[in-house]
């Protein structure tokens, strides 16, 4: 596609057909990758088979991101790089990742009292400009044929791709070019895009930090591009392609104002269906700022899922994901969702074990014996997790599982949060699932795979305040029926196994590799990328750990 507009274009047509000869050339030429994703692990994850092909395939992939995720980085052979050491301008002297550094630019800001989204968006441009600078230093340095990124967490990466001119892909995460839609009006609760645009219009730093970004480094941000259509993302239309975790046939509806804005800008979006890993893979597991965890494939639970499985046991497994029962001061552990009205409901602790105790209260068993069903409860990285609720004796409780590898050894029902990865790696075996959903996407997804038949769902209870011991009574035993009516009947499981030949088909890591590097062979290196000017010039005391 000819793109005209905006800084950085480098103009070079996408080929319409993937995967020919210009393909094969690419596999036998080195590439250099950059891969930029932050501290989430589902949005993390699902690029750790692709590194880990694109290392294996001879290629070079180097990712900027957090401590957390750094084992599981490198158990690809890829190279690590920290973010908070990198983009300094942002991180120096305010703590934790982007979220909690977001805290401190609110306070600075003044706007830690704010609505969520007004308060994210009031501090968008100030941290994309601090981010910047760091980021192209990075890229500059490890000269980089091709970015794969979050569009989501990091746009900064895509951003910096494009004043760079080096090809860019963006692996969306969510459900299609339709999924945000749905997931903004949730992050607005009950405001309206016109009350917060005009909130914004109105705060002088946000376009002071937008006139900066324009003469720094040539960027027209539109702060209000989300709000005048909701559920576009700006900085797909830099991307050269947008992957996506999902199928045609399984993406969310998107609002044909949306679509005519992707369409305009020449965006084209490929479904390659769930990226999973080979077996024993690590995986970034848990939202803890100050230490985080990474999961490794514990050979202890998958040995007794498949001794269960051997005698005929059934197999329940359950999940909440990570944020939930991670530290997000937006949707975590001790934090009740923020509504038109304040916070409100129940706190993340609160939502997760109510849904734990129906796991137990459907299939545990006060003693073990050869028939009892086996519970696979994946907790979190919490301490308290499990605070006043009783273990039943044939319930695995660890604070990290290897889901997907739990998934292959054949589970009977999955409780999950409805987490766009989990959602698809399950279709992807044909694991019926009952969601139990908290924030953001899950919702929607929930909704999608009920009215699929692969699941039933049971919506989070908002309660008024002091009401909350009784909603959480409720919720458990209303997840318990759905639990055990899911288990029973055999048409969710039948349904899930029709979704999941249709998945296969999407191509999942080897077509997505394929398309790196066709996009990784677009253009040659620019000039620019070895560049010394002042604005952008490397600093001396960065440093990167390579994988052994």
């Amino acid at each position: 596609k000819d793109r005209t507009t905006g800084p950085g274009h480098h103009g070079s047509p996408l080929p319409l057909i993937f995967l020919g000869i210009s393909t094969v050339k690419a596999m036998a030429e080195s590439k250099c990758f950059a891969f930029v994703f932050g501290m989430a692990s589902g949005h993390i994850n699902p690029s750790l088979p692709l590194a880990r092909q694109l290392v294996s395939q001879g290629h070079k992939v180097h990712y900027l991101s957090r401590e957390q995720m750094r084992a599981a980085i490198e158990d690809t052979g890829a190279t690590f790089w920290n973010e908070l050491e990198e983009e300094s301008e942002l991180y120096d002297g305010r703590e934790g990742d982007l979220m909690a550094a977001t805290t401190h630019l609110k306070k600075e800001l003044g706007v830690e009292s704010d609505p969520m989204v007004v308060g994210f968006m009031k501090t968008a441009p100030m941290s994309l400009e601090l981010q910047l600078p760091g980021c192209i230093r990075w890229m500059q340095r490890i000269n980089p044929s091709a970015v794969v990124y979050c569009p989501l967490l990091n746009q900064d990466a895509g951003y910096s791709a494009d004043v760079l001119q080096i090809p860019s892909v963006a692996l969306l995460t969510t459900a299609g070019p339709g999924s945000m839609a749905a997931t903004m009006r949730w992050f607005l609760q009950g405001q309206s895009p016109e009350e917060v645009m005009e909130i914004l219009k109105d705060f002088a730093p946000v376009h002071q930090h937008i006139r900066n970004l324009k003469e720094k480094f040539g960027i027209d941000y539109d702060i209000f591009a989300g709000l005048k259509t909701v559920g576009f993302i700006k900085v797909l239309t830099h991307a050269d392609l947008v992957l996506m975790t999902t199928t045609e046939d399984l993406q969310d509806p998107a609002p044909p104002e949306v679509l005519e804005m992707y369409q305009k800008a020449g965006v084209r979006f490929v479904g390659v269906g769930p990226l999973l890993d080979q077996m024993g893979a690590r995986r970034a597991a848990g939202h803890k700022f100050e230490t985080g965890t990474t999961s490794s494939s514990s050979s202890d639970v998958l040995k007794q899922v498949q001794e269960a499985k051997e005698a005929g046991r059934p197999v329940v497994y359950a999940s909440m994901g990570t944020v939930l029962t991670g530290d997000s001061p937006d949707f975590g552990w001790t934090v009740k969702p923020q509504g038109p009205e304040g916070r409100k409901g129940l706190t993340g602790k609160q939502l997760c074990q109510a849904a734990f105790g129906a796991v137990f209260d459907a299939f545990g068993e006060s003693r073990r014996h050869e028939s009892a069903p086996l519970i696979v409860l994946s907790t979190g990285p919490q301490p308290d997790a499990l605070e006043n609720l009783e273990v039943p004796d044939n319930a695995l409780c660890v604070p990290e599982v290897p889901q997907v590898d739990l998934l292959r050894c054949g589970v009977d029902v999955f409780l999950t949060h409805f987490g766009q990865n989990s959602f698809m790696e399950s279709l992807s075996v044909g694991i019926p699932m009952v969601g139990c959903p908290g924030c953001a996407d899950q919702p929607a997804n929930a909704q999608k795979a009920q009215a699929m038949g692969v699941a039933l769902q049971v919506d989070r209870p908002v309660p008024e305040d002091g009401e909350e011991t009784a909603a959480m009574e409720q919720y458990r035993k209303e997840v318990a029926l759905t639990l055990q009516r899911v288990f029973r009947e055999a048409r969710f499981r039948e349904r899930a196994e029709e979704v999941s030949r249709g998945i296969k088909e999407a191509g999942g890591v080897p077509r997505a590799t394929e398309i790196l590097l066709e996009v990784a062979s677009l253009t040659k290196l620019p000039s620019l990328l070895t560049s010394k000017d002042p604005d952008v010039v490397d600093k001396s005391t960065s440093t990167a750990s390579t994988a052994s």
